[in-house]
């Protein structure tokens, strides 16, 4: 402010969302700065409301969300990330645990009479529409029951809708059933979640194939609205020689095999080819194999006894989380950086070994995928099965155009809209099959956002999305002694001899309530700023004299007009104007310039945004 009392700039919504990265970064917008203090204030069942508001699978996400949030943590920038995820997990765990003995029903009634405000379960919008809908009974067909789908049903069945989902696996979940191994994601956990979504009124029926058990078309005659919404399952080929030998397997396959409990025949020595999360998933998910015999009920002794993980990239380019790095060599998974697939080595009919070549590159100078090898430097790596997880594809087989009247594009794909719409009516897309792989999170928001499109397609609701911004002054605003000197605090984990025993247990382990409760407080508080009321400055530099982070600092008007460029005639400054500049990137919430301000000229207020009907 200057001293005069005009602002030197007025912020747009953009500088809130901007600087409220967490949640900005997040695809479904997630206040997780909200539920990381309401953690810090032992307020642990709010705390899961507003995580639990946005995301229908706040539970999964926090065990295996890629935490798009932690990365853009303004915290990361002094030292480390706040833990978000990890929190996100403690605040399920505990409302779990201090609601056990209600079932899903009677925990949908809680968290219902709980939310407060849009940020949790029923956002205003779906709350009014839903009322004026009144259960009207459209019926809706989602094909399939992973993040995309379920996201889709669950806010279908909140605005009035009566979403049928169409799975074709024997479980529910879809590929977070059978494409992430159990030690990441528990199935009870999973199953629980999915309990509260039927509790709205959601119906899932699992072993039903689309196109084999049911058509396209048969849907379309009996919903008013269809929407695809299956995963990637189908693994990727490379190409090479000898790929189709009956001991090369598909990833993803594999770990269906692997979640289903069903026969899956691996050697001593597996060679896993890729590099990314899912590739990990695959090796670490190969050495806790338990061979079954052919008729599936004596089990063979032994198992895999060992592991390689060959790819393109170079440690520093891998794609997989460092956490999936890390952990997958402390299992015993053995890393092979910078090498191709060259061919599979068959010698009477088994397989012996991969043949790779050295990779000199995997991107070009454009930033473009074009692998260069050196095919005089090979090395061969025996083996005696090879699993091929370098990525994943949709199948969209179960779509006959002649039968269907649904025209495939020249990918195999349905042209599809970014709100999920076709050039049919009827037909929607949500999450990968829309748009291709990405986050789980990411299916999540697509799936939401499909629901509302439907929404408007069929009874001309529309969500105009606004984005609304409150600010509340904070009374007594205090923070943790020495919250800016705590180090982050990791998830703890099984030891890795105990990781790969008997029954898959689940690797990491969660936060007890004291470690929550410090890590929390590790948090700045992005949500709260600082407000400098201008008319009431006095300029005396205080709060410049005790910002521990030098993020405040008087200067001249002039000074400031030529670095913006702006002429301060025009916003009413003279040239003996001097203004209190302050960086955003910086400031680490500890109020002291507010503690030192002796006119009451800077308060902390809170400061919540949301799009409202987005």
């Amino acid at each position: 402010m200057s001293a005069s009392g005009y602002p030197v700039v007025v912020p747009d919504d953009r500088y809130w969302q901007q600087n409220i990265n967490c949640q900005h970064a997040c695809p479904v917008g997630t206040d997780a700065r909200g539920y990381v203090r309401a953690i810090a204030r032992g307020e642990y069942d709010q705390a899961y409301l507003i995580a639990r508001g946005p995301n229908p699978l706040a539970s999964i996400c926090g065990r295996i969300c890629a935490a798009p949030c932690e990365a853009s943590c303004r915290r990361g920038e002094i030292d480390k990330p706040i833990a978000i995820r990890a929190l996100k997990r403690y605040a399920q765990e505990s409302f779990a645990q201090a609601h056990a003995d209600e079932g899903a029903l009677q925990l949908l009634a809680d968290i219902r009479n709980a939310a407060e405000n849009r940020q949790n379960l029923l956002p205003d919008e779906l709350t009014a529409y839903g009322e004026d809908v009144k259960r009207h009974g459209t019926a809706v067909a989602v094909i399939g029951s992973g993040p995309a789908g379920l996201a889709c049903a669950h806010d279908l069945a909140l605005l009035g809708f009566a979403p049928t989902v169409f799975e074709m696996e024997p479980v529910k979940g879809g590929m977070l059933a059978v494409g992430i191994p159990d030690y990441r994601l528990p199935r009870d956990i999973l199953q629980e979640e999915i309990a509260v979504i039927e509790a709205l009124g959601v119906e899932i029926r699992t072993g039903i194939q689309v196109g084999r058990d049911i058509s396209l078309t048969e849907l379309h005659s009996q919903f008013a609205a269809v929407v695809v919404a299956g995963g990637a399952k189908r693994s990727r080929s490379v190409g090479i020689p000898g790929e189709d030998h009956p001991d090369v397997l598909g990833g993803v396959e594999f770990l269906r095999a692997m979640s289903l409990g069903e026969a899956s025949r691996l050697g001593e020595t597996v060679v896993v080819i890729g590099g990314g999360s899912v590739a990990y998933d695959v090796g670490r998910s190969a050495l806790r194999h338990e061979p079954l015999d052919v008729s599936q009920q004596a089990r063979l002794a032994g198992g895999t006894r060992q592991v390689y993980l060959c790819c393109l990239e170079a440690l520093d380019e891998m794609p997989a989380d460092v956490r999936e790095i890390v952990e997958g060599a402390e299992e015993g998974v053995v890393r092979v950086n910078s090498v191709g697939p060259d061919r599979v080595l068959i010698e009477d009919g088994k397989i012996r070994g991969v043949r790779f070549k050295k990779c000199l590159r995997v991107f070009n100078e454009e930033g473009r995928f074009a692998p260069a090898f050196d095919d005089d430097d090979t090395l061969d790596v025996a083996c005696d099965t090879v699993i091929m997880s370098i990525g994943q594809q949709i199948d969209l087989s179960f779509i006959d155009p002649d039968r269907d009247g649904v025209t495939l594009n020249e990918r195999g794909f349905v042209d599809t809209q970014p709100d999920g719409t076709t050039a049919w009516p009827w037909l929607f897309f949500a999450g990968d099959c829309a748009y291709g792989t990405r986050l789980a999170i990411d299916a999540v928001a697509h799936g939401k956002r499909v629901a509302r499109t439907i929404a408007d397609r069929l009874c001309g609701i529309r969500f105009e999305p606004k984005l609304e911004i409150d600010h509340t002054e904070i009374e007594d605003y205090a923070r943790e002694a020495s919250f800016e000197e705590i180090e982050r605090r990791e998830l703890p984990l099984r030891l890795p001899d105990e990781r790969v025993g008997p029954g898959r247990p689940e690797v990491e382990l969660g936060l007890v309530e004291a470690q929550a409760s410090i890590e929390a407080s590790r948090c700045l508080g992005c949500g709260v700023d600082t407000i400098f009321n201008g008319d009431a400055c006095v300029l005396c530099g205080g709060c410049v004299d005790v910002c521990p982070e030098l993020c405040l600092k008087i200067v001249p008007i002039q000074e400031l007009a030529v670095q913006n460029n702006f002429d301060p005639a025009a916003f009413g400054y003279s040239d003996t104007d001097s203004a209190i500049i302050k960086d955003e990137t910086a400031c680490i919430r500890c109020a002291c310039c507010a503690d030192r301000c002796p006119v009451g000229a800077v308060t902390m207020e809170r400061v919540t945004f949301c799009e409202v009907g987005s």
